[in-house]
């Protein structure tokens, strides 16, 4: 029967696929090679799926954690991903009251952070609020709880996030400087409300493949990124985020601020940069990490995806880098595995986008210094 509305909602869907499909093949920013298309296929189911989870399952009054990125998931790899984390989601209804519970097993860094919706489904441009591991009570088993909600419970005085009306989504960071052997943080998240019975509904399952749709064309109007020009996307070069100046380059680092496009991380500084490489070239990359938590460098396909870890060390971090004598850590990333103990893998893509991290930064790092060279003249050791 033609007449529900979620036969109408789930056919814009189909319609709406069709259309970002396009920007794969004939976009301005199209890859022209076969591993960038098959990413941008690969990225399109990816995002399909995922919005299945944000929107169409997720249920605010009986919400539940389910993972967004992770280490080994190559059916997640989206949205600036990178081998050292775990992000889980968990959608949210403002006017309930939630608690948080959980272990923080062998993490670096974690963290909770609440996002807005501009619009139904549109991605986050704002920080509603966000609790790390410093605010946090751990007991000595490292276990911790925190409260969210419209006002702080009468009594209360621990961890808590005040949600105002545009609070939809939690978010959560897991970082690992050994994501093969550490214990991730285990995330449990209950409505304190009584949720009333459940049915489904029609209206509400339209509303969801429509927010699902809108979040799918979010992304699509940010990637394909350019490589060998600036990016021209005002949303990723505003509002808190620096773009790189041009190829073989990182652009200068910043701090995330409360304002800012996409679910980037408020207590972090990020660098954004681009490599356009040929299989005799590399590029080298020094810089100075700060007094911090925990930094990590990876890169990325031109659909913000990191590369198959399974197959070549694609990322270092503060935990697996070898540092130089004067406290810097060079980076040599080409298109195979060179011999440098901090050299990153492209696995054979000539071009892509640079991504650090630096949380908890004592100060926002400075830019890191980059240089091509042959792979014949890359550094094999620290200096």
């Amino acid at each position: 029967m033609a007449g529900w509305q979620t036969t109408a909602a789930f056919r814009e869907v189909l319609d709406g696929l069709r259309e970002l499909e396009s920007s794969i093949l004939t976009g301005p920013n199209a890859p022209t090679d076969e591993q960038g298309v098959v990413e941008g296929y690969k990225f399109l189911a990816t995002m399909f799926s995922l919005t299945m989870d944000l929107y169409t399952y997720a249920d605010p009054a009986r919400p539940r954690f389910v993972d967004i990125n992770t280490p080994s998931r190559r059916d997640r790899v989206w949205g600036g991903d990178n081998t050292d984390a775990y992000y889980a989601y968990a959608p949210l209804d403002p006017s309930r009251r939630y608690r948080v519970r959980g272990n923080r097993g062998d993490s670096a860094y974690f963290s909770l952070t609440v996002y807005n919706e501009p619009e139904p489904g549109a991605w986050s441009n704002r920080v509603v609020g966000i609790v790390n591991d410093d605010d946090l009570d751990i007991d000595d088993h490292g276990n911790f709880e925190l409260l969210l909600g419209p006002k702080r419970a009468a009594g209360y005085d621990g961890p808590f996030i005040l949600l105002d009306s545009g609070a939809v989504s939690a978010v959560t960071r897991d970082y690992q400087l050994d994501p093969d052997t550490g214990r991730r943080v285990q995330w449990e998240i209950e409505c304190l409300d009584d949720p009333g019975p459940y049915r489904e509904s029609d209206a509400n399952t339209a509303l969801a493949l429509r927010r699902a749709l809108r979040f799918m064309r979010d992304q699509f109007e940010i990637v394909p990124f350019p490589v060998t020009a600036p990016a021209e996307r005002s949303e990723f070069g505003s509002l808190g985020h620096n773009s790189p100046d041009g190829v073989n380059d990182c652009a200068a680092p910043y701090q995330v601020p409360d304002a800012n496009y996409g679910w980037s991380a408020r207590d972090a500084c990020y660098s954004f940069g681009s490599y356009s490489l040929r299989d005799d070239q590399a590029l080298v990359i020094t810089h100075r990490p700060p007094q911090c938590r925990f930094w990590n460098a990876n890169v990325w396909n031109p659909y913000m995806g990191g590369y198959n870890s399974d197959a070549e060390r694609v990322s270092v971090n503060n935990g697996s880098a070898v540092a130089n004598r004067d406290g810097t850590a060079t980076i040599v990333i080409a298109q195979r595995q060179l011999a440098h103990p901090n050299a990153i893998s492209t696995v054979g893509h000539e071009a892509g986008m640079i991504a650090f991290r630096w949380f908890h930064a004592d100060a926002v790092p400075e830019k890191p210094i980059c240089s091509v060279v042959g792979v014949d003249d890359a550094p094999a050791t620290t200096s």
